[in-house]
């Protein structure tokens, strides 16, 4: 969902703020990481805003894709 620099500081801001909210902006409402990162961040802060920044800042942003499997520019 993001694409670049921008996005991943905002990201990151949103993590510290609400951790759920920056793994939202991310992947989704219907992720993995999303739903690891709310229970987490309702047994305890701290822990919610580890694993949200660690999934944000450690897992590069996907490429846009048109059918999931390739990205724009192998198709031209």
């Amino acid at each position: 969902m993001s694409s670049g620099g921008c996005s991943t500081c905002l990201e990151t801001v949103f993590a510290a703020v609400l951790p759920p909210l920056g793994v939202f902006f991310r992947y989704g409402w219907c992720s993995s990481e999303f739903f690891i990162s709310l229970p987490l961040t309702l047994l305890g802060y701290v822990p919610g805003v580890i694993y949200s920044l660690y999934v944000i800042l450690k897992t590069p942003p996907e490429l846009p894709s048109i059918d999931g499997d390739r990205p724009y520019y192998i198709l031209a």
